[in-house]
């Protein structure tokens, strides 16, 4: 009995620990679920908690997300009553409305790896390292463990200064080409040159968002120039100057400007991309494994993907780069639930629910089980991402970066830049970089 009683109440102070101290985050509710025989599960309380969270998730992924939901919700029917309010937030968009007020957003969302920096800076994450005992009483599992059943660069992606602050999610954060087989070949796609001479002789065109900042920086990092975080919290950014590749950035706007000066070029707007694929007028546009379906649905069998193809700099070819992303799940630091939206948290990240992600959405996994499935590593989007991944970077920026990317990439796209007149492109990154130096308030 005695051996019972301080199970009982170990269990109680870890959960009340991860809870931050809030009467509310489990008491002496012990959850269990996932045994792996490295640790003692928590004995089913003799009265159970009623305990409500709230989520967020991505509008395409609210069915798929509230199967999880219920799931979760089975699992742990035997430790608590558990009710779970789904509502829609993009990842794209959830650090922006999460810092309008932390403590009104979800106990758990979804969001995107290069919103990690100014989350954390915020306090709004709750950090996933002290929540170790909450995961090893009961879900069997450690930090250690979700860590190492995730693949690097998605764990490193969500851990800043030594601390994991999310859940790794999915590592397909990327983009790539796809491509309509029937109007362009292997080799049309090779360079932009040939990509856009093919388009424009069947009346087609090529898509690309450009007033983004995810995306035009791909020319930037494919010529050799970075983007960092000065100690302010601003974007340090070198694309004025002369890159380690001995390229100039002026030289960079001017292969930009050559594509979108191409009338084979179809300039899309950020969110737009599958209806332009739908509209049955590209055969080829830069994105990711999001518009995987709209490009088979739109292409059929004819539907293929690649990596990126170059670009002309100076009458050199130039492998375009592009932004290695993950999608991450947070924990609300401000939650007074957080032991249970931890576990919510991880339940909706593990091996089997990443499985179904890919099988519903052909969202690529982080979990290097799930990656290494044979329906995984066949996927034409997901092989593709993978060629692309070699020329991809994390990337690294402030708060003030998006803004002026978006500003500035606008102007190439509508061609407000002329090629030859180098003085008024320097003049241009010059803005460009004051813009994104300015320090995040």
């Amino acid at each position: 009995m005695k051996k019972l009683v301080a199970l009982m109440m170990a269990a109680t102070m870890a959960f009340s620990l991860a809870a931050c101290g809030n009467s509310d985050g489990g008491g002496s509710t012990t959850p269990a679920g996932g045994a792996d025989g490295n640790t003692q599960q928590a004995p089913i309380p003799a009265e159970k908690q009623n305990v409500s969270l709230r989520m967020w998730g991505a509008e395409e992924d609210q069915t798929m997300l509230q199967g999880m939901i219920d799931s979760f919700i089975a699992e742990y029917s035997d430790y608590a009553n558990i009710t779970v309010e789904l509502g829609v937030e993009s990842e794209a968009d959830a650090k922006d409305d999460v810092l309008v007020d932390i403590g009104a957003a979800a106990d758990v969302y979804a969001f995107a790896s290069d919103q990690l920096n100014d989350l954390v800076a915020a306090s709004a994450l709750q950090s996933i390292d002290s929540m170790d005992q909450v995961l090893q009483t009961y879900a069997g599992k450690s930090v250690a463990d979700v860590k190492s059943a995730n693949a690097a660069g998605s764990v490193d992606a969500a851990t800043l200064n030594g601390t994991l602050y999310a859940f790794p999610m999915s590592a397909d954060n990327g983009y790539f080409l796809l491509y309509d087989s029937s109007v362009l070949s292997e080799t049309d796609v090779q360079s932009w040159d040939s990509l856009l001479a093919a388009a424009g002789a069947a009346n087609k065109k090529v898509g690309m968002v450009m007033a983004s900042g995810w995306y035009n920086a791909s020319f930037f990092y494919g010529a050799g120039f970075t983007t960092g975080l000065n100690e302010d919290g601003s974007t340090a950014m070198d694309w004025g100057g002369t890159s380690a590749s001995g390229i100039t950035g002026v030289q960079v706007v001017q292969g930009m400007l050559d594509i979108t000066g191409n009338s084979a070029f179809l300039p899309v707007a950020d969110g737009d991309t599958a209806n332009q694929i739908a509209s049955g007028s590209l055969c080829a546009i830069v994105s990711g494994t999001w518009d995987a379906t709209a490009a088979a649905s739109a292409w059929g069998d004819a539907y293929k993907a690649t990596k990126l193809p170059t670009f002309t700099v100076n009458g050199k070819q130039v492998q375009q780069g592009s932004v290695a992303g993950f999608k991450l799940v947070a924990v609300n630091a401000q939650s007074t639930n957080a032991g249970w939206a931890t576990l919510l948290a991880d339940w909706i990240t593990n091996e089997e629910n990443q499985n179904i992600r890919f099988e519903k959405r052909e969202i690529g996994p982080s979990n290097v089980n799930a990656a290494a499935s044979d329906a995984v590593t066949s996927n034409i989007a997901i092989a593709a991402l993978s060629e692309q991944s070699a020329y991809g970077v994390v990337q690294v920026v402030g708060g003030n970066y998006w803004d002026p990317t978006a500003t500035f990439g606008e102007k190439i796209a509508q061609g407000q830049l002329a090629r030859d007149n180098e003085a008024a492109i320097q003049e241009a990154l010059d803005l460009l970089i004051a813009g994104v130096s300015q320090p995040t308030q």
